[in-house]
């Protein structure tokens, strides 16, 4: 009687175990979402400041209005900021990936001190630009209310999208493709 129930139980947790590593190995991964933002076709609110980030981003100044004609990814983040962190090597790889087809990315800092945004980017070695939004103001005038919010921006300084949530590098390929077809 005893092994019987060893077994039925044992046979149980493999049918357990089983179910749910087919649940996890078939589910979609998890992404950001495309919402219809009141932003979209409008001319994209200014962005500028000094930039930082990467040795060779140290000091300049960025300007959202300088960046016409070129696709703008804009990326409000904070470091700490769960999916900000899933995300950041995706924004990377996008990055470097678009780094000579005329495509910028920016990360905004949402709510987060510029010491800790620095150390963020240093820890993931991003390959482009950030900016503060010390007071609040750029992330005000997009509508962010909560990072990471990621705003694609067309060579005519227009609100092409808006993603919530962390982004895979897919997701901006195909947004950028959208873009500029």
């Amino acid at each position: 009687m005893r092994r019987r129930i060893v077994a039925v139980v044992g046979t149980l947790a493999l049918v357990a175990v089983l179910g749910l590593s087919i649940l996890l190995v078939t589910r979609q991964p998890y992404s950001a979402t495309s919402i219809t933002s009141p932003l979209l076709g409008r001319s994209a609110p200014a962005i500028s400041g000094s930039e930082f980030g990467a040795r060779q981003f140290e000091g300049r100044h960025f300007s959202l209005a300088g960046e016409r004609g070129r696709v703008v990814v804009v990326n409000f983040f904070a470091s700490w900021c769960g999916p900000c962190q899933q995300e950041e090597a995706n924004l990377i790889t996008f990055a470097w990936r678009q780094r000579t087809h005329g495509v910028v990315v920016l990360g905004v800092v949402f709510n987060d001190t510029l010491g800790a945004a620095r150390a963020f980017d240093a820890k993931y070695g991003a390959l482009y630009p950030s900016v503060d939004d010390p007071n609040g103001s750029f992330a005000f005038h997009y509508g962010v209310t909560s990072p990471p919010s990621t705003f694609v921006i067309d060579a005519r300084g227009r609100v092409a999208a808006e993603l919530i949530g962390p982004v895979s590098v897919v997701q901006l390929d195909a947004v950028v493709a959208r873009v500029r077809a």
